[in-house]
This record gives C-alpha cells, sequence and structure tokens, in this order.
C-alpha cells in the first residue's frame, strides 16, 4: 500500500454516520427523532422548555416533533416538507438524522436526503399497518443502495402494547422487504412518543427480548471511509495565470474518494491524458505534499495537457472508473412529462454534463405491488431499470463501487426530474448515432448522379473543412478567405459559420449543452447533404471537444471530413489534418488548406501548377 494511504487524514476523532428516517406520513418520523434528541440529552440547554412554552401560549398540546418542525409551512400543514438533520451522540458515535418526508408529493426530497445516509429507520405505524408508501420508501432504500436499515413499528401505546399486531406486521413487512433485497439488522416495537424502546428497553412490551433502537443504530457497521477508497476528484475548472510571469494552468475540483501525492502519475477520464502531479495548490495555507477525499482543491501537471470541466482526475496505477456512453441504471423519475425513449435529456453526473437518451426501458417496477411492467415510457413516482445513453463517453463507477460516482441526476427543461444509480456499464458497438445514420442511409433515396460524374463536373471532389479554434483567433476571417479563393477558381464551395443559425429555438428557451448537442447534430446532418451534393463546404466552430468533432465526422461519412485547427491544439491524436499558428495571415493561411485538399485528393494538383 503506499505511503499516502497509509495516512488517515487529520479528521473529528469521533465518528460519524448519516441516518435517513423514512415512512408514511403521520407515522411518527419526526416524533422517533425529537425524542431521541431528548433521552440522549443532544438538545440545546433550555430548548425543550422553549418549545413546551410555545406550545402552552398557542393551546396546542406538545409533540415531539415540533422540536425538528423548524419550517412555517411544516407547522402550518403539519408534515414534513423538507428533509429535516438533527444531531445526537451516543457513545460510541456522532449521529446526523435526515427526516425525509413522507407525503408522496415529497417523495422528491425523500430522494434527496436519503441519497446522503448510510443507514435507514423505517418507521411503520402499528395502529394503521404497512401503508403504499411503506413499501415505496422501502424500495427506494434498496434503490439507493442502503444496507444499514431497521425497521421501527412505533405508535405500539395505540394497540396496547399488544405483541401479535407487532408480529403480524413484522411478518408480513420482513416478506415485502426481502422480495426487494433488503434484510434489516432489527425489528422493534416502539412508542416514540412515550419513549418506549428508543434510549433503553420498556417494561411496557416485557415480550420483546431484542435490543433499543440507540443500540441498534450503534450495531449499524460503518462502511470504508472515502479516503480509503480509490482516488476520484472531478474537474470542476482549469484557471490559466499570466501576470507576474505566472504560467500555471491549476485543475481544480472537490476530491470525492482516496488520497494522492504531488509527483503521483496521474489519468484524466474519459479523455485517457496522462500526466504527472507536479504540486498541490490552496489559497492562503501552507504548502500540502497530499490531498484526500472531502478537499475543494487544485494541482498542477508536469506535462501541460489541454484538460475540459467534467474530466474525472485519477490515480493511473489504480483501479479506474468505466469509460462508456451506455450504462444500466436504476431511475427513480419525478418529472412532469413521463421519461420516454429517444428524447434528449442532459445528465449530470459529477461535474459532467451531456446530452443521454433513455435507450431502453428493461422494466418499471410498481413500488407498492412489487410487479414489473413492459411500458414505454416511465411515469412519474415510477422506478424504472433503464439502459441510458450519452451522446460523448463519461466516467463512473458502478454505484457498489464507489458510490459518489456512481449517482446521477436527469435535467429535463431546466429542472431535476429524475435521479438515478449506476448498476452496470453496457459495452455495445451499436450507438445511437451508429442506428441513426444506419436508417439515415437506408432510408436515403439517392440520386442518380454519382460522386464521380459531380466531381467531373466541378473539378473537385466534396469535403467538410471545419477550421476550429478559440475566440479571436482568426479562423472564421481564414474560413471566409478560403470560400473566396475557391468560388474564384470557379469551385463549388459555401461558407457555414457556427452563427449561422441551423434552427429558430422558439417558446421556452433550450439547455445550452442540448442546444449544442442538437446545432452540432443538424450541422452534421446538412454537411452530409451539402458534401453529398458535390460542395466543398467550409465551416468555422469554436470551442468543440474531440467526441463531439468525431460525430460531425461520422454525420458526414462516407464523405471526407478534413480538421484544420488555429492556435493552441486541444485536440487527442489525430484529430487534426493541419495546425495554424494562432491569427496567420490569410493568404498564406489559405495556401496551407489548398496544398492540404491538394494532398487529400480533393483537389487536382495539375489545375493549380
Amino acid at each position: 500500500m503506499k505511503a499516502t494511504l497509509e495516512k488517515k487524514p487529520q479528521t473529528i476523532n469521533r465518528e460519524q454516520m448519516n441516518v435517513v428516517i423514512v415512512g408514511h406520513v403521520d407515522h411518527g418520523k419526526s416524533t422517533v427523532i425529537g425524542r431521541l434528541l431528548v433521552d440522549t440529552g443532544s438538545l440545546p440547554l433550555g430548548k425543550l422548555e422553549e418549545v413546551k412554552a410555545r406550545c402552552e401560549r398557542n393551546a396546542r398540546p406538545f409533540e415531539y416533533a415540533f422540536l425538528l418542525d423548524a419550517l412555517k409551512d411544516e407547522q402550518a400543514q403539519g408534515i414534513t416538507i423538507d428533509t429535516a438533520r438533527s444531531f445526537f451522540k451516543s457513545q460510541k458515535r456522532d449521529y446526523i438524522i435526515i427526516d425525509a418526508p413522507g407525503h408522496i408529493e415529497f417523495l422528491k426530497n425523500m430522494i434527496t436526503g436519503a441519497a446522503r445516509a448510510e443507514a435507514a429507520l423505517l418507521v411503520i405505524d402499528a395502529h394503521e399497518g404497512i401503508k403504499e408508501n411503506s413499501k415505496r420508501h422501502g424500495y427506494m432504500l434498496s434503490f439507493l443502495g442502503i444496507k444499514n436499515v431497521a425497521v421501527l413499528i412505533n405508535k405500539m401505546d395505540l394497540v396496547s402494547y399488544r405483541e401479535e399486531i407487532f408480529q403480524q406486521i413484522k411478518k408480513d413487512y420482513l416478506q415485502f422487504l426481502k422480495d426487494v433485497g433488503i434484510e434489516p439488522s432489527q425489528v422493534i416495537p416502539i412508542s416514540a412518543r412515550e419513549g418506549d424502546n428508543l434510549v433503553r428497553l420498556s417494561s411496557n412490551m416485557p415480550w420483546y427480548k431484542g435490543i433499543p433502537v440507540l443500540s441498534a443504530l450503534d450495531a449499524f457497521r460503518k462502511a470504508a471511509a472515502a479516503w480509503e477508497q480509490p482516488f476520484r476528484m472531478p474537474v470542476q475548472d482549469v484557471y490559466k495565470f499570466t501576470e507576474e510571469s505566472d504560467d500555471r494552468r491549476i485543475v481544480a475540483g472537490r476530491v470525492e474518494t482516496g488520497t494522492i501525492s504531488a509527483g503521483e502519475e496521474v489519468v484524466f477520464l474519459p479523455s485517457g491524458k496522462k500526466s504527472r502531479i507536479a504540486s498541490i495548490e490552496s489559497f492562503h495555507t501552507a504548502p500540502q505534499k497530499d490531498i484526500f477525499a472531502g478537499q475543494s482543491t487544485g494541482v498542477t501537471l508536469e506535462t501541460q495537457i489541454y484538460i475540459r470541466p467534467g474530466e474525472v482526475l485519477c490515480r493511473l496505477k489504480e483501479k479506474s472508473p468505466h469509460v462508456s456512453t451506455k450504462f444500466k441504471a436504476n431511475i427513480f423519475w419525478m418529472g412532469r412529462q413521463p421519461l420516454v425513449k429517444n428524447k434528449t435529456y442532459k445528465l449530470k453526473i459529477t461535474t459532467q454534463h451531456v446530452p443521454a437518451i433513455l435507450s431502453k426501458i428493461v422494466g418499471v417496477m410498481n413500488a407498492s405491488e412489487l410487479s414489473s411492467l413492459q411500458k414505454p415510457h416511465v411515469d412519474r413516482h415510477e422506478v424504472a431499470e433503464c439502459i441510458l445513453e450519452t451522446m460523448k463517453p463519461v466516467a463512473f463507477d458502478a454505484v457498489g463501487d464507489i458510490a459518489q460516482t456512481g449517482r446521477f441526476v436527469i435535467v429535463d427543461h431546466y429542472e431535476i426530474a429524475g435521479g438515478g444509480i449506476i448498476l452496470a456499464p453496457v459495452f455495445d458497438e451499436q450507438s445511437l448515432l451508429t442506428q441513426q445514420i444506419k436508417k439515415r442511409d437506408y432510408e436515403w433515396e439517392r440520386s442518380g448522379i454519382t460522386p464521380d460524374k459531380r466531381a467531373q463536373k466541378y473539378d473537385h471532389k466534396s469535403a467538410l473543412i471545419v477550421i476550429t479554434g478559440q475566440i479571436d483567433t482568426g479562423k472564421q476571417r481564414i474560413a471566409k478567405a478560403l470560400e473566396e479563393e475557391l468560388f474564384n477558381l470557379g469551385k463549388f464551395t459555401y461558407f457555414l459559420g457556427v452563427s449561422n443559425r441551423l434552427t429558430v429555438v422558439s417558446g421556452q428557451s433550450k439547455d445550452k449543452t442540448l442546444e449544442k448537442f442538437e446545432h452540432l447534430q443538424q450541422l452534421g446532418e446538412l454537411a452530409h447533404i451539402l458534401t453529398d451534393a458535390g460542395l466543398i463546404l467550409i465551416t468555422s466552430i469554436t470551442d468543440i471537444d474531440d467526441y463531439e468533432m468525431s460525430m460531425l465526422k461520422h454525420l458526414n461519412h462516407p464523405n471526407k471530413t478534413l480538421v484544420v485547427n488555429v492556435g493552441e491544439n486541444r485536440f487527442g491524436a489525430g484529430q487534426v489534418d493541419l495546425e495554424l499558428v494562432e491569427n496567420e495571415d490569410s493568404q498564406i493561411a489559405v495556401a496551407k488548406i489548398v496544398d492540404l485538399l491538394i494532398k487529400s485528393v480533393v483537389l487536382d494538383p495539375e489545375y493549380f501548377i
């Protein structure tokens, strides 16, 4: 094991655990937490008396749940709307308890809260019994991969502490949990209001021979610390310094898991670019030699490589995340409109934002009946096992390996419409783009005029010339000069810059990620038509990466695509056919591009002799 892994980060001395408490509305979740706060002595001095006095002034009976109901809406409606957080201690560890909403309209908040949890308490009202949301929430815990679970049968005082009622609910619910893959460590009969079996065993239920809730919490096993896992740092941004001869390029982000030291070899995924950490950078701190999970930091590299936000920084000689355009996932859908196949959404996983589509629905789960349905879409509040496909490769881990890089959200019209966990990568050569091109070519009614006949007519072959570079590098000036030169030579040519909008987006504005993807897709399809018609099509594009360029080439296939880069080359090996210096003289640049066209057998060399 590396020396860096042998150094435990200097953190708090006591162990911490995040525990979510879930259950049907009014089954007593907040009361359980409020009573635990009181019975473990975790409330601020005088807080209990303050809440009791407020209830007396308002002529309201005191409830332990009032200790948590800090939001005005919650107190007015009597239900938990958002996830409240509270803290209490046992002799073993500190607990951060997340009180998740039980009402069906607030399942989105429940998922958000439960996603941070390492363990769960699932509360069922002994008087009301198992409800639909009792099952739905149980399935959500399985869906999120939470293994530490205890079931609390609450309000036993309302059923006169009768053992047979407890045993029947226990039997029915354990069978349900078994079907969804959860084996709770304890099923405990309690009365949260009376404090029965929460911190210590109650004399009201002598027939119960188990342990109280606090002991059950202490018995939960803590997962391996984040710093002990393989190193993952999603790149948030790259900062370049220029003043006072400072030429640093700092790759910044938050370390999700693992540790790493200066001098170690690293790889960025999904691009696969490699380097070595030269230094670890931070503002107003002493110099650091290593970094670990939970830190927001930056690094410089020995070899300067072009990195875009969204890459995941990993240790080279360590288990890497998967890199793929397809993966199998469990998705919980919360959008107003159903999740449908072949519609483009935005996928957010760590700092990666990419267009994605629902490629396949394996099955839609009815959480209350535990039946798998074959449906063409996923409705609101449904859980589905699906295959998602992204428009460019993404780096991820299966949620069972590293949860931080195995969870994602789906955005539809600027709103988070779904959340999910990645089960496994799917490696399939039949990508959506490949299928789209095959379908297009199959349905294409081709002209009787062959490409050779057009080449003879126009004295040149067709091609798409993509001139790339950053803003103010002179690429558009060069592109227009090239068009004019070829036109004056009698060639069939046209310039279409990125500023020439291919569509007018009306109504609600689209997400920029999706709009850019659609724009490039339309450009590729248009290029295919125009080059098929025999044109030399010239376009200039700013801020395009390897995968987007590859998409353009695939869409224009089988027609030729040539890439000319102006200024700093940010592409991988083999992507660029010609490199020009920044703001190169138009006449010189055009001569170089014409020479490329001759070497690429687009233009006849004898014509230029």
